[in-house]
């Protein structure tokens, strides 16, 4: 069957869908061109799922028009599987092809090296993990010839490295296949810039479009709702505060900006920084003391191995520790150490694990938690008093409920009978609630959607105390978390001075491998992959001198970054000292400056590093 050749894909007249007296979708209207890569976001429950069904042919509305290309081919990884468990992972994957035959075709070689890495393909699918098949049922995708490739949470199970890898394939295969379109539903928003160049939001059962990735996004939505300037202050406040992070932290250094950096400004020069680092550490060693958590020579062993290997390492009050590695390698069990006797908590097979005489531990689990199913989400907060936040602010359990989206009858409805994400959230919440001094946050992300996400970043900037954040959400790590650590799984937890960038060019040949190859010759074997036919050395040659720039470029920054830190606090030490204060002040200034020009720098060469049709 020939692939179509008409320049509209899909497309949707005034189609409307329900469920019960609830409008999930009424009268939209829109259409995928040949080209598009569309990102999908919205509220959990908000009918992205729907949506996208509707797109794939897998449902159809209850009036409007959905209409298709002849001959179109369309595949949509769901959020469940439909694997058949008695099959072999090569049967789902690879169907009956022969070696030779898709080991010559790049872009299947790639995707089974990389999602496939440690399986055996001739393993049967009912024994393996949920993260095992869903990197199953994505490979089986990559590896055919789609004219519309739909994704809903393919970074679901994945980790860092993988989904930057997937990012990174998505970008070049529908870059270069113009003729096709690409939608996908995450709450990643890394992955949304790093791949989409149109939004799709989904909300009050209608949707909207932007055009750009997430950055794009979030400064449309602010501006719409600017000139709106209709009782949305506070959802107002929220997106220009993600605006300023967008513009001013990391994610600023490693994609190009998708919006006019002058609008941009204008909407945030009045905005302060996302969180005030210098009033949360002094609030937090109010609370706790200078000693938190200390590891002296700690060993940690199971399965056989060192998961910790004579580690020390010293974390103090006000701390924002995200902690990176790749699935198996220790983290939950590295959270547990932590915790001590809270959910379950392990104790090191050597060394000592000191904590200071005031912490009091929080750890949210992946698991379902202690909800207790009968009660409602008003019931479960209603013994908790008011929580102190930085600039001497409080909140109380209901104006949580209401940030985190339990409102009206969500607010009174048995827990038994909310969605998984709701669920998530409200564990999330009393996790917050609880008074504690230490958090533990193992997957927070997991089954937040994005505004979710958002109020969540929000509420953690002005939370004083010790934060440790185990998470694949790259974005989330970068906007809420000040140090990256990484567990790699040999026995050994560092801190990366490069954060999340650092991490990954350390992994870079980790978990690309064919099953029963090694590293090397996998590297070999498709090497060719990221230059069709051998053309654009001479591009690729200016872009690897872009790249050393680059990276020059960002240990100046990261410098800067650390000499700006030591002279916040000796502000704060010399406070009284009006002279001492002075001289400070001018070099603080000049730092900044400095860091300005090279910002700026940075993004000029970063564009180059990119090349184009990035």
């Amino acid at each position: 069957m020939s692939s179509p050749q008409t320049a509209n894909l899909v497309t949707v007249e005034s189609v409307s869908v329900s469920y019960g007296v609830k409008p999930v979708l009424d009268g939209v209207s829109l259409g995928v061109s040949a080209g598009d890569r569309i990102g999908v976001v919205g509220r959990n429950g908000g009918g992205k799922s729907t949506l996208v069904k509707l797109l794939a042919g897998q449902s159809q509305p209850q009036s409007g028009r959905v209409a298709r290309a002849r001959g179109l081919r369309t595949d949509l990884l769901g959020q469940q599987d439909d694997l058949d468990p008695t099959a072999t992972v090569r049967a789902v994957v690879l169907g009956a092809a022969a070696e030779h035959v898709w080991a010559s075709d790049p872009q299947a070689r790639e995707a089974v090296q990389t999602l496939l890495a440690g399986l055996d393909l001739d393993a049967v699918i009912a024994p393996l993990s949920g993260g095992e098949r869903r990197r199953v049922a994505l490979a089986r995708l990559l590896v055919g010839d789609q004219d519309l490739l739909i994704l809903d949470e393919p970074t679901n199970h994945l980790d860092i490295e993988v989904i930057a890898w997937l990012a990174s394939h998505l970008a070049r295969r529908f870059a270069a296949a113009r003729g096709r379109g690409l939608v996908v539903v995450t709450h990643d928003r890394w992955f949304l810039d790093a791949v989409c160049d149109t939004t799709w939001e989904v909300h009050e059962a209608t949707v909207s479009s932007y055009a750009g990735g997430y950055a794009a996004y979030v400064l449309a939505r602010a501006e719409r709702d600017r000139q709106g300037a209709t009782g949305q202050a506070k959802r107002t406040q929220l997106i220009r505060k993600e605006l300023a992070w967008l513009r001013r932290g990391p994610p600023a250094r490693t994609s190009k900006p998708q919006f006019r950096i002058d609008a941009a400004n204008a909407l945030i020069d009045a905005e302060p920084a996302a969180r005030d680092s210098l009033a949360l550490s002094r609030l937090a060693t109010t609370r706790l003391g200078k000693k938190v958590l200390e590891l002296e020579n700690v060993t940690v062993q199971r399965g056989g191995r060192n998961l910790l290997d004579q580690v020390t390492a010293r974390f103090g009050p006000g701390d924002r520790i995200g902690i990176l590695g790749p699935n198996g390698a220790g983290k939950t069990t590295l959270l547990r150490l932590l915790g001590g006797d809270v959910d379950g908590g392990v104790a090191p097979d050597s060394g000592r694990v000191d904590r200071g005489s005031t912490v009091a531990v929080g750890h949210l689990t992946q698991g379902p938690g202690d909800l207790d199913l009968r009660r409602t989400p008003l019931q479960t907060v209603e013994d908790i008093g008011r929580v102190a936040v930085s600039g001497g602010g409080e909140l109380g359990g209901g104006q949580l409920l209401e940030r985190f989206g339990f409102v009206g009858d969500r607010l009174v409805t048995p827990i038994r009978d909310l969605s998984g994400g709701e669920r998530r959230r409200l564990q999330v919440l009393r996790v917050l609630l609880d008074q504690l001094n230490v958090l533990l946050l193992d997957e927070p992300t997991n089954d937040l959607d994005i505004d979710t996400l958002t109020v969540l970043e929000d509420f953690l900037d002005g939370w004083p105390g010790t934060l440790f954040v185990v998470s694949h959400d790259r974005y989330f790590l970068e906007r809420v978390c000040d140090h990256i650590w990484a567990l790699p799984g040999d026995g050994s937890f560092t801190m990366l001075t490069g954060g999340v960038e650092d991490y990954l060019t350390r992994g870079s040949g980790r978990g690309t491998t064919e099953p029963g190859k090694a590293p090397q010759e996998a590297a070999s074997g498709s090497g060719s992959a990221d230059r069709p036919g051998g053309s654009g050395r001479t591009g690729q040659a200016q872009r690897r001198t872009a790249g050393k720039q680059l990276a020059r470029v960002e240990r100046q920054l990261a410098k800067i970054d650390a000499h700006e830190r030591q002279l916040h606090a000796d502000l704060a030490e010399h406070a009284s000292n009006f002279s001492r204060v002075c001289a400070l002040d001018i070099e603080l200034r000049s730092v900044l400056a400095d860091k300005a020009r090279l910002e700026e720098e940075w993004l000029e060469t970063a564009a180059e590093a990119d090349g184009p049709n990035c």
